[in-house]
């Protein structure tokens, strides 16, 4: 894949004769550690993993080089995610969201007793005050919610109320950009660095929505619009 993608993008290079920024595109979790459960059973390192793909194609199409972290879903360690970035020009984390286990409930989905919460929906974005570029990285989070609103996709809010201690005060309230300064693939690395939630997979018709491969292919078009905006911008 990774050859695949970087002779893409050098081809595009070499017709427009622009400078193609490298962008590390990182799965979170991992086939161990899978993450999230979604309301009906599934896995969000699988979520992941296929928006990745698609983002993936997405930023080739725009010129840009893509460097894949973890699509295997092998990677030993946090640590090793932003070590495998180190030298691109942008780190972003894949993931999907869940909710406080307070708020689950239970229901019933195909003769398994599954958990789901119904209050909370919609993407967000994480930026770190001690990552080592914060001024670059706030404003590639701020383009990307801005433009997946434009999308008409719809922010989540969340991760801003203080819920049993858990709370993640806003860089971008317009653009559902929050500050989560101690997460070690945005502040250990030498790169600007924003992790993306797509949605709530423990609501039960966002995971639906979640699932759906035009909806995926219209965020991931949404996202990598954003990411060469602010990348070509600086």
């Amino acid at each position: 894949m990774p050859t695949l993608l970087k002779l893409g993008a050098l081809v595009w290079l070499a017709c427009s004769g622009t400078y193609a920024a490298e962008v590390a595109l990182d799965v979170g979790h991992t086939l161990a550690a899978s993450g999230a459960v979604s309301a009906r059973g599934g896995k969000e390192f699988d979520f992941n993993r296929v928006l990745a793909v698609g983002l993936a194609s997405a930023l080739t199409a725009r010129g840009l080089l893509v460097r894949p972290i973890n699509f295997d879903g092998r990677i030993d360690s946090l640590e090793a995610r932003p070590q495998q970035a180190s030298g691109a020009d942008f780190f972003i984390s894949i993931h999907h969201d869940s909710v406080q286990a307070e708020l689950l409930e239970e229901w019933d989905w195909q003769g398994t007793t599954q958990s789901y919460s119904d209050l909370h929906r919609g993407f967000s974005l994480f930026v770190s005050r001690d990552n080592p570029d914060p001024v670059t990285s706030l404003r590639c989070a701020s383009a990307i919610g801005a433009r997946l609103r434009r999308m008409g996709f719809v922010g989540a809010s969340h991760h801003a109320d203080s819920l049993a201690g858990h709370s993640r005060p806003y860089a971008d309230v317009d653009n559902a950009v929050h500050y989560y300064d101690n997460l070690i693939v945005l502040y250990r690395t030498s790169l600007p660095a924003v992790l993306f939630e797509a949605g709530v997979i423990k609501h039960r018709e966002e995971e639906l929505a979640l699932r759906d491969p035009e909806r995926q292919a219209r965020m991931a078009d949404a996202i990598a619009t954003g990411i060469a905006a602010c990348l070509y911008s600086r």
